[in-house]
């Protein structure tokens, strides 16, 4: 089903717009298909915004400007000087300041007429189901598998729907999914992608200006359900390339043998946010920054081997260390660069990737290899603060 018209609005109007709101909305009231009713129940809506970074910022922002009524954010994250080129609801006086209390004072200045409810917490199966429960619709801005399965389970068990979506370097994807009238997360990703696979955006990147395209297509989808208006994206997914400057939609389909979602559970184990291999590879075999830089200082001979892309490289690196992606380990191309007579250090950004690529040495019998915990960036941090972060 492609989601149609058939859907009910969601949310029954206010009881009046005053007239300072007439003012402010009149270009949405001469609009026939919103018109005063549409507005009202814009007023009377609640709207759930998860992070308030590269999609949550504009979503939070064009809702508000809209007038729904009542917006929560849960963000738990501080203003970073790396967010400031996609997260525009944060400016330069808010680095270091939570991201949560930071968007609320945008808003406020976008429209004093929408209340704001902070959730300053990590979104967990503890919690979910309470913080989604007063709320008439969930809008996701997160960038990680485990919190997109947990926000899909809880509101498929609160009968909520679900606007959705994610970006990458390039490309944007947005759906709707609302379990009761159409397709869930579920029937779109059954199963999370293996470990490691999907870089995330501070892995991968993401060009800034992407966030505005698909966090305005998820307040469109929004705005549509609450009013009850036009055809959603409910069973279907809408991919966007901005290089290619192409939209595509692809039919979703429910999946009549999915089993149904009866409960939270683990999410971080039910993705495995590391794989299982770069666990065991990294119990015994992780060193600090700091022992890295005694390691340096005692002449040890070792072999640095940093397994970011190149690009990565190019912005900042460890005097000494030598570039092999990861990839060109992981599929045993690059085992015979490696000297058998000294012990190798691998680093990425962060310890995510080395830890995969750990684990793959160990497998090729390099079993005295260890990987730097915390990456370059936990190099720049406690050893060499000269150095840039990204």
């Amino acid at each position: 089903m492609s989601g149609a018209t058939s859907l009910p609005p969601l949310v029954e109007p206010a009881e009046e717009l005053t007239k300072e709101e007439v003012a402010r909305y009149s270009r949405h009231l001469i609009i026939p298909d919103v018109g005063v009713e549409g507005q009202k129940r814009l007023k009377n809506a609640k709207v759930l915004v998860v992070g308030a970074g590269g999609l949550g910022s504009p979503a939070l922002l064009y809702l508000a400007a809209a007038g729904v009524g009542t917006l929560g954010i849960v963000e738990f994250d501080a203003v970073d000087e790396s967010n400031l080129h996609r997260q525009v609801i944060h400016g330069q006086s808010d680095l270091g300041r939570p991201k949560a209390e930071s968007a609320r004072d945008s808003i406020a200045e976008v429209n004093p007429f929408v209340q704001v409810n902070l959730h300053q917490t990590h979104l967990t199966s503890d919690n979910a189901l309470d913080i989604f429960r007063d709320y008439d619709l969930i809008l996701d801005g997160t960038d990680n598998f485990a919190t997109r399965y947990l926000v899909n389970d809880a509101a498929v068990l609160l009968g909520k729907p679900y606007v959705w979506g994610s970006i990458f370097r390039f490309e944007g994807q947005a759906s709707v999914f609302w379990d009761q009238y159409g397709p869930n997360y579920r029937d779109l990703y059954p199963e999370p992608p293996p470990p490691g696979m999907v870089p995330s955006c501070a892995e991968g990147g993401v060009l800034g200006v992407l966030c505005a395209s698909i966090g305005s297509i998820m307040v469109n989808e929004a705005i549509k359900l609450i009013t009850g208006i036009g055809e959603t994206l409910l069973g279907r997914l809408m991919i966007y390339d901005a290089l290619e400057m192409s939209y595509r939609t692809v039919k979703i389909r429910k999946d009549p043998n999915a089993e149904p979602v009866k409960e939270l559970i683990d999410y971080e184990s039910f993705c495995g946010v590391v794989s299982d291999d770069a666990q065991q590879a990294a119990v015994n075999s992780t060193i600090t920054p700091r022992e890295l830089k005694e390691m340096f200082d005692r002449g040890e001979d070792f072999e640095l081997i940093d397994v970011r892309e190149p690009h990565e490289y190019e912005i900042v690196k460890i005097d000494g260390s030598k570039l092999i992606p990861k990839d060109r380990i992981l599929s045993g191309e690059a085992l015979s660069e490696l000297p058998q007579d000294r012990k190798i250090v691998l680093h990425c950004k962060s310890g995510g990737r080395s830890a995969e690529a750990l684990a793959a040495l160990h497998k090729a019998g390099f079993a005295d290899a260890v990987h730097v915990g915390g990456g370059v960036l936990g190099w720049a941090t406690e050893v060499d603060p000269s150095l840039p972060t990204y």
